[in-house]
C-alpha cells in the first residue's frame, strides 16, 4: 500500500503540534499534548499496517495474500484505551492541582481542626457508648449465668431424687 501522503501529513502535523503543546508548564496543555501525540501514534499505526484486504477470516478460496493482518488492528485499539487511561489519570492531576492552588497556602489543612474536634467528640461519645454496652452484655452474662446455675441445680435435685426413689423402690422389692 502507498501511504496516503495525506494522512502522512497529518500524522507529522500531529506529531509536532502535539510535542510543541507538550512542552508548555500547564497540566492541561500537557494533556492536549499528550492527546495529539497519541492520535498520531495511532495514524502511524494505521499507515504502517500495509494494504487493506479481506477480513482475517480464511475460508474455501480464500487466498492468504489477501487477508488483512489483524495485528496492527489490535495494536490500534491497545493504544486508544492505553490513552484513554492516562488521560482519565492526568484529568485526575489537573483536578488536584487546580483544587489544591484554590486552597493557597493552606492546602489541605482547611477546615481541619473543625473536622479534629467533631471526631475526637465522636470518638468519646462511641468510647462511653461502647462502655455502657460492655456493662449491659455483662450483667446479662452475669444473669444468665445464675440462671444457668439455678438450672443445673434444679437438674441435680431431681436426679438425686431419681436415684432416691430407684433405691427405695428397689429397697421394697427386695433387690441389693
Amino acid at each position: 500500500m502507498t501511504a496516503s501522503l495525506t494522512l502522512v501529513l497529518l500524522m507529522a502535523v500531529l506529531f509536532g503540534a502535539g510535542i510543541a503543546v507538550m512542552l508548555e508548564r500547564s497540566l492541561t496543555r500537557v494533556l492536549i499534548g499528550f492527546l495529539l501525540v497519541g492520535n498520531a501514534v495511532n495514524i502511524l499505526m494505521y499507515l504502517m499496517s500495509g494494504a487493506p484486504g479481506l477480513a482475517p477470516i480464511l475460508g474455501e478460496g480464500v487466498d492468504e495474500g489477501e487477508i488483512s493482518d489483524p495485528l496492527p488492528q489490535a495494536f490500534v485499539l491497545t493504544a486508544i484505551v492505553i490513552n484513554l487511561g492516562i488521560t482519565a489519570f492526568m484529568l485526575a492531576l489537573i483536578y488536584r492541582s487546580w483544587w489544591l492552588a484554590q486552597l493557597g497556602a493552606k492546602g489541605d489543612l482547611v477546615d481541619d481542626e473543625a473536622e479534629l474536634a467533631e471526631d475526637a467528640e465522636e470518638a468519646a461519645d462511641l468510647i462511653r457508648s461502647s462502655a455502657a454496652d460492655d456493662e449491659a452484655i455483662q450483667s446479662l452474662i452475669d444473669a444468665s449465668d445464675e440462671e444457668f446455675d439455678e438450672l443445673v441445680a434444679a437438674i441435680d435435685d431431681e436426679e438425686l431424687e431419681r436415684e432416691a426413689s430407684a433405691r427405695d423402690r428397689d429397697d421394697e422389692r427386695g433387690r441389693p
